[in-house]
């Protein structure tokens, strides 16, 4: 696939030996970059030596985790996005609601893909081949076209009548929630909640799993949410992106300059839904790990078949198949 834009997944560039957004495509130096800003582990009150456990087992702590990136695109690129993430995540919800979808968009794709960055070269570290790295062409196609949609940071990228993304900000009863994430790459869905807000997003959906969930997210729109209410929608969207049976495919045009990225029909010509058929079951289990915290289990959870337990006045689920 030539976009005209850097593809590490072309040679398996996860060495640490180019720029993980942009490749050779400038001059100056790679600097090793925290993938946990400094500033974002301040506000969460957090020191670093917090651990997190890897597909291949091994536990690292966040200060140990980087990303290499070119100085130029740091400096002139991604500091000034930190920036403004920062201030925003310091006024809190108020402040990152109202910011534009494609500074959050570009900034937990550094994030997520940052975690993808560290996973592949773990796997490269033990000489496996692109064969043996067991991972599916469109697995990494999702990959890869996540960093071409991140390369909008240092170069003239268009999106042509679509956002790949679904970003929902939502506002937290509790305005000292502590700070934690959950990620999924597989289907590139992201969680974050600290202070008073928190973000769920599914990274390359064309925007249907918010379409999915419109119901649920009208019924709560100005609305403060509990951390049980929080973590219920978080688990819907992990389990509608898990449902989710397309894979997005889009073309990418350079034209003078700027490279045009336009969507094909996610339909085509597969007469299916778009979503794989709900059960109430399947997603009783993912809520019960959502709710861990409360101690809430599955039976408790599913013990009405037909309407799980819900912290929603109006559960507005998707009829269970």
């Amino acid at each position: 696939m030539n976009t005209g834009l850097y593809n590490p997944f072309k040679h398996f560039d996860f060495l640490y030996k180019k720029c993980f957004l942009s490749g050779n495509t400038f001059n100056s130096p790679i600097t090793q970059v925290p993938l946990l800003p400094t500033w974002l582990l301040q506000q969460a009150g957090l020191t670093g030596e917090e651990q997190i456990q890897f597909l291949d087992e091994s536990i690292r702590s966040y200060n140990t985790l980087v990303i290499p990136l070119n100085n130029e695109v740091n400096e002139q690129f991604l500091n000034p996005l930190e920036e403004k993430i920062e201030r925003a995540f310091d006024k809190g919800f108020d402040a990152v609601s109202a910011m534009p979808e494609l500074d959050l968009f570009n900034w937990i794709g550094k994030f997520l893909y940052g975690f993808i960055y560290i996973e592949m070269h773990a796997a490269l570290r033990k000489e496996m081949t692109a064969d043996g790295l067991n991972m599916s062409q469109s697995l990494m196609m999702k990959f890869a076209n996540l960093n071409f949609m991140m390369q909008n940071l240092y170069t003239s990228i268009e999106f042509e009548d679509f956002t790949p993304w679904s970003i929902v900000v939502v506002e937290l009863a509790d305005e000292k929630t502590p700070f934690s994430f959950r990620d999924e790459i597989n289907t590139l869905t992201f969680s974050l909640k600290m202070k008073n807000f928190g973000i769920i997003a599914c990274l390359q959906d064309n925007g249907t799993n918010k379409r999915y969930h419109g119901e649920i997210l009208n019924e709560i729109k100005g609305k403060k949410l509990t951390a049980e209410q929080f973590e219920e929608l978080t688990a819907r969207f992990y389990y509608s992106a898990y449902l989710f049976n397309r894979l997005p495919e889009y073309t990418f045009m350079p034209v003078e300059g700027t490279t045009y990225i336009e969507a094909m029909p996610l339909r085509g010509n597969i007469s299916k839904p778009l979503f794989d058929v709900w059960q109430h079951k399947i997603y009783a289990q993912v809520l019960e790990n959502f709710w861990k915290p409360w101690g809430y289990v599955k039976f408790e959870i599913i013990k009405d078949p037909n309407n799980p337990m819900s912290f929603f006045e109006k559960p507005c689920l998707p009829i269970a198949g």
